[in-house]
């Protein structure tokens, strides 16, 4: 079982910059691959950015590619979000998720999920 807590969100006007946080409960935290998503008012939850266990892989999406940064360090149990020249279209409650395994972009292959963090950025 893997616990998940998100922090570091908060508004932000367009082009600043936030980092999340996700802290992690238990002691496989090391072989998990990380992900993180986005759920937008009145959309689909969306993903962001992934790392594998090791951090030798990550994903992103075309939309955070080159602004964001995903990023873990496994002796903190914790795993990171960059958010540099965010964007209006940015604003969501942004979740990280945890897997075994391989490290996918796919949501419904993640197990274990946090609550979440609002991120707003104004215009």
């Amino acid at each position: 079982q893997v616990q998940l807590v998100e922090s570091g969100g908060g508004l932000v006007q367009a082009g600043g910059s936030l980092r999340l946080s996700c802290a992690a409960s238990g002691r496989s935290f090391s072989s998990y691959a990380m992900g993180w998503f986005r759920q937008a008012p009145g959309k689909e939850r969306e993903f962001v950015a992934a790392i594998a266990w090791s951090g030798g892989i990550t994903y992103y999406a075309d939309s955070v590619k080159g602004r964001f940064t995903i990023s873990r360090d496994n002796a903190k149990n914790t795993v990171y979000l960059q958010m540099n020249s965010l964007k209006p279209e940015d604003t969501a409650v942004y979740y990280c998720a945890a897997k075994g395994g391989k490290v996918t972009t796919t949501s419904s292959l993640y197990d274990y999920w946090g609550q979440g963090t609002q991120v707003t950025v104004s215009s």
